[in-house]
């Protein structure tokens, strides 16, 4: 990410190189131009927001985490997550032959990963998910008919939850508030 100092030299570059071309501009228009190169509305909100990104840089930071959930059976965990479920293949990873599978998978931005290594997580896991819409996910699930779960919808205190069981013990719970 681009620091407020970075930007301002940004803007000091452009606006030599444009006066070695005879295109005179001021300090403030380099700024303002610079801010709509790095998709901000103007050099107040630009500064700002870099601002508030460099005060935030020595702080850790954290991005979505991701689950990995045991599976012993590549088939029958392709025949649930991905035509049960809906779930696309980001990745497959094997480092030989006949060796275990390591599978990501994503739908509308929920990733997990399959790992068939021993070790790499326990079955029987549960994961929580909040959602929107479970009432058509549930629907659509419900349309496949698939043989091993046909998953309903319970009203808590918290929201309303729908839990499916994957053949190697995981549940995932949906949850919307």
């Amino acid at each position: 990410m681009t620091s407020t100092e970075q930007a301002k030299q940004m803007a000091k570059r452009l606006r030599a190189s444009l006066t070695e071309r005879n295109q005179d501009i001021t300090h403030s228009t380099a700024l303002e131009l610079v801010s709509h190169q790095l998709g901000y509305r103007d050099w107040n909100t630009a500064s700002a927001a870099l601002s508030k990104e460099s005060q935030t840089q020595n702080n850790p930071a954290f991005e979505r985490p991701i689950p990995i959930l045991r599976m012993f059976e590549e088939a029958k965990a392709r025949e649930f997550y991905l035509d049960f479920l809906g779930f696309t293949i980001e990745f497959e990873h094997r480092f030989e032959a006949h060796l275990p599978l390591y599978l990501g998978i994503d739908r509308g931005g929920l990733k997990l990963h399959l790992s068939e290594h021993h070790g790499d997580a326990s079955p029987g896991s549960t994961i929580f998910v909040p959602m929107r819409n479970i009432e058509a996910f549930r629907d659509e699930l419900l349309a496949k008919r698939y043989s091993y779960g046909r998953p309903e919808i319970v009203h808590q205190p918290w929201g309303k939850v729908m839990e499916v069981h994957d053949p190697f013990g995981n549940r995932i719970r949906f949850c919307q508030n």
